[in-house]
């Protein structure tokens, strides 16, 4: 049990809900671009007759993106601070969207490929400056539950993204060979919105995070200028460790796990609606209302988030992570056997058994890290790159061997995430 009753906002006297509130729409802003483009696989494949592995290259820009941002992101947020990096990763994110609203008339699937680079930089940016930064908006005792209450906006959004999508599979207005000027309107919206948020941001007042301030003990009883290093207690939320980034076990188990996550979430939502309309468990169960089927995925893993935050008030983050990983591991041989229904309910059990993976992986690993924390907030959302790669291979092994047996492939993925929730985790002196 974790009887931790310590404030979610308020630190060293100040309370830091309105900081915390903008920061969580932004990440209500990124998981509509996820939702949205996670739903669109089987479109393409349809809209431009892609086999699955093809379709997959819309994860492997987008993700694959972080892998080549996410470090000079960091080096921007560490030279300017967090509250430029926001502006920047949104000025990205809506240079890519209009970008694609504005080349869809092409009915090029690679310019759509390079226009989510851009997007995928953007948020990459994004996430490097928030993901940490809602850890620093309260006191490190609550750090996880801060993270996944944020991220359960990000849930939310993912809800709504497919539906947005809905709009893109069910325009039948456009003749062969001109489907794509479907994406138009959504693209262009989401990109003028964006532009309209990034103004926002520069006109409003964000604290900043200072290394002096990472490095502060509770209540300001370590200086700015002072040796944390006297600490020796690895428990104690006021530990920092002394040693480089990469010589710390659970940042670099952290950064492992994290990959290994994302690169089976993002499996996992690729591919839910091949699952659901390749077996043709309902005659309605058609491509038309898939975006239906991914909301209802993405409605649990909103509310694996929320609960998962609260319930985190009471029991340890690490313990949690490792029961839903072993949740997830006894679902997904399930989900592979073909059992209609009852494979379909646990597919989307997985969904809720992976909400709070993310941001708590992420909290874990950037523990007692101090002035390491925005470089290593850098790597772990290099980390996200691992959804580029994981697709592709998990679409080949559907497309061979049929789409049940492809979700067997993320279980290794889940069994590593499994150890370092039970071992991994721990930070050494």
């Amino acid at each position: 049990m974790n009887n931790n009753k310590s404030s979610l906002f308020v630190k060293d006297g100040v309370n830091y809900l309105v900081p915390f509130a903008a920061i969580s729409a932004l990440f209500f802003l990124w998981g509509i671009a996820h939702g949205m483009l996670d739903t669109l696989d089987k479109n393409f494949q349809m809209m431009l007759h892609l086999e699955k592995w093809e379709s997959s290259f819309i994860q492997f820009s987008l993700y694959g993106a972080y892998f080549g941002m996410a470090i000079p992101a960091g080096m921007f947020i560490k030279k300017y601070g967090y509250k430029k990096g926001i502006i920047f990763g949104l000025s990205l994110f809506a240079s890519g969207a209009l970008i694609a609203a504005g080349t869809a008339t092409f009915q090029s699937f690679i310019l759509f490929l390079f226009c989510l680079l851009i997007i995928g930089a953007g948020l990459a940016t994004l996430e490097t400056a928030a993901n940490p930064y809602t850890t620093k908006l309260g006191p490190p005792e609550t750090a996880e539950r801060r993270i996944n209450f944020s991220q359960s906006f990000n849930g939310l959004a993912w809800v709504i993204g497919p539906l947005i999508a809905l709009y893109i599979y069910g325009n039948q207005s456009h003749e062969e060979g001109k489907k794509m000027i479907s994406i138009i309107l959504p693209f262009a919206i989401i990109g003028l919105v964006v532009l309209a948020i990034a103004f926002i941001f520069t006109r409003i007042q964000l604290p900043e995070i200072t290394e002096a301030d990472e490095l502060a003990a509770h209540g300001g009883h370590i200086s700015a200028t002072s040796d944390s290093s006297h600490i020796t207690d690895v428990n104690d939320p006021a530990y920092i460790s002394p040693k480089p980034l990469w010589k710390n076990s659970h940042f670099t188990l952290g950064f492992a796990a994290q990959a290994c996550y994302v690169a089976a979430q993002t499996g996992v939502f690729s591919y839910l609606i091949n699952f659901v309309t390749d077996h043709d468990m309902h005659p309605r169960f058609d491509v038309q209302y898939a975006p239906y089927f991914l909301s209802l995925g993405f409605l649990l893993f909103m509310i694996g988030r929320f609960s998962g935050s609260a319930l985190m008030k009471y029991f340890k983050p690490y313990n949690m992570l490792a029961l839903y990983a072993l949740a997830i591991c006894v679902l997904l041989p399930i989900v592979s056997l073909e059992f209609g229904w009852v494979s379909l309910i646990s597919l989307y059990g997985v969904f809720f058994f992976m909400s709070i993976m993310f941001p708590t992986i992420f909290a874990l690993a950037i523990k007692s890290l101090g002035k390491n924390t925005k470089e290593a907030s850098s790597y772990l959302v290099m980390a996200v790159a691992g959804g580029a790669v994981f697709p592709p291979l998990m679409g080949a092994v559907a497309d061979n061997f049929g789409m049940s047996t492809g979700f067997l492939v993320p279980i290794p993925l889940f069994v590593f995430i499994l150890f370092y929730a039970v071992e991994g985790h721990k930070i050494t002196a």
